[in-house]
């Protein structure tokens, strides 16, 4: 779930056996192209009137050479790192994790914002999208965590012209 402390990485074999018997035509059916183009619209949406930037990645499971030792957590890390959320001009990008394998929602923060937002707002934020998710409304928790994101950011940068423009792509990441 979300956590904004990095934790220490644990093996586990029942993790990667989820991987592995993870079937994704009977678990993700959900992420059609029209979610996609939801959801993505609702990155742009969300990021109008402040700096902030937001990265949305949902993924079928994690890489299986990795399960073992890689958590849900230190793959949104990776992920983060990967797509170069962090590099944004005042260090405002929140990366936004989705695994279905593991019903697992993350939250990573660049330190811009985290600098504002205590761990257990983000908390909270993951908390509310995971009930949304567990009563099968995955596509409105999700586009609603935008929405709180993007408010969020408002509250700490806000701008009212943003001649920049993004800085990071809005297109949502699925990762089969």
């Amino acid at each position: 779930m979300a956590q904004n402390n990095l934790p220490s990485s644990q093996a586990s074999f029942a993790r990667w056996w989820r991987q592995v018997l993870f079937v994704p035509m009977l678990h993700s059916k959900w992420v059609t192209a029209e979610v996609k183009a939801h959801l993505t619209a609702k990155v742009t949406e969300s990021e109008r009137g402040h700096r902030g930037e937001i990265f949305l990645v949902i993924e079928n499971h994690l890489p299986i050479q990795a399960a073992y030792h890689l958590t849900c957590r230190e793959r949104a890390l990776d992920l983060f790192s990967e797509y170069r959320v962090w590099d944004t001009e005042e260090n405002t990008g929140v990366l936004v994790y989705v695994n279905i394998c593991e019903q697992s929602l993350d939250i990573v923060a660049d330190r811009g914002i985290s600098a504002h937002v205590s761990p257990t707002v983000w908390r909270a934020m993951c908390d509310k999208a995971i009930a949304g998710i567990a009563n099968q409304k995955t596509e409105d928790s999700l586009a609603d965590l935008l929405d709180d994101i993007g408010q969020l950011l408002s509250q700490y940068y806000r701008l009212e012209n943003d001649p920049a423009g993004n800085e990071l792509l809005d297109t949502v990441v699925f990762l089969k």
